[in-house]
């Protein structure tokens, strides 16, 4: 299982599409405290792999502490940052704390594109100077990609820039209109490109040496099927199920992308949101409607719970990009 903590809303970049609207500390964020305790809960939970976020995970002062602990509590952490603050310090700092893998944003192999995306000149350099330095202290990283109409055509050439940086996977997160992203939805793909970039992203797979996997875009499991393309992933969408999302302040939703709330650590043990939350158990219950409800991959695919929800206001609902009808 895998959870995520938005440690801070800080950032210093303002991208287009952050779910988070990131950018200034929210007020009463969680302390170190409540944050080691979280960690304990996580590891009672039983996840195992935790994930470090934001905002910019980098610009919380006791990052290292925290990982330091999620390490003694069993947990694999990795990092999704947008790679500007790594230095080669912070990269061996990070190795030496316990950080398996980190994750770094590159939208474009354009730095103009990048940038423009970002909000930020420079943004692109940053990124690729922060890889740069995360291989020269042995810590891995991967490159993830958010794909939206503008960047669609050069999405392989992303995974070959990727390759050639010595990233170990490329993770592509198809955009879900949340956040500032709201203001962008015109740019999110529909179901024909959703569906061509899925299969153009599984050809890719079988020449490339690195992971390849598409991010809130669960028909891809029914694709690499098709396509007889092996994976190791066996589900789709892991909202509520296998997954979810911690805020700043302590909130608990199913994934990123899904405003609602399971509970908030600070009134209840996270153990016990995660055992006991009605939002989690009916997601559990994968009794989808509409499209979803009738398809026959519905138990390894599950549709994005989270454009359900945007698009219908029920995230039990079918899946408004997907191709595939039974």
């Amino acid at each position: 299982m895998i959870i995520s903590w938005n440690t801070t809303n800080s950032c210093n970049l303002s991208c287009q599409h952050c779910y988070r609207d990131a950018g200034v500390k929210m007020e009463d964020e969680l302390s170190t405290a409540e944050g080691l305790n979280l960690i304990d809960e996580i590891a009672k939970a039983g996840f195992k792999i935790m994930i470090f976020s934001g905002g910019e995970p980098l610009m919380r002062r006791d990052i290292l502490t925290l990982v330091e602990h999620a390490v003694k509590r069993g947990l694999r952490p990795v990092f999704g940052s947008n790679g500007t603050l790594i230095d080669i310090n912070m990269a061996k700092n990070l190795k030496k704390s316990g950080v398996a893998a980190i994750g770094i944003s590159l939208d474009s192999i354009d730095f103009q594109k990048h940038d423009r995306f970002r909000g930020h000149s420079g943004a692109w350099k940053q990124a690729v100077k922060g890889m740069e330095l995360c291989k020269e202290a042995g810590l891995p990283f991967q490159i993830h990609t958010t794909v939206v109409d503008w960047n669609y055509p050069e999405i392989e050439d992303i995974t070959d820039f990727a390759v050639n940086a010595g990233a170990i996977a490329h993770h592509v997160f198809f955009l879900v209109p949340t956040g500032r992203g709201v203001d962008i939805e015109s740019e999110t793909l529909r179901a024909e490109k959703y569906e061509d970039l899925l299969k153009r992203i599984m050809l890719k797979q079988q020449k490339v040496p690195i992971e390849l996997k598409p991010t809130c875009a669960p028909q891809f499991i029914r694709v690499a099927e098709e396509m007889g393309v092996k994976t190791r992933f066996s589900r789709g969408c892991l909202a509520g199920t296998d997954y979810c999302i911690i805020s700043p302040v302590g909130n608990v939703q199913p994934c990123a992308y899904m405003e609602i709330s399971a509970g908030n650590v600070r009134e209840t043990a996270f153990s016990q949101i995660w055992k006991e939350s009605t939002v989690f158990n009916r997601l559990r219950t994968m009794e989808y409607t509409g499209s979803c409800g009738s398809c026959s991959y519905s138990r390894i695919c599950g549709g994005c719970r989270a454009r359900a929800l945007f698009y219908s206001g029920d995230f039990m609902a079918e899946e408004p990009w997907c191709q595939h009808k039974e």
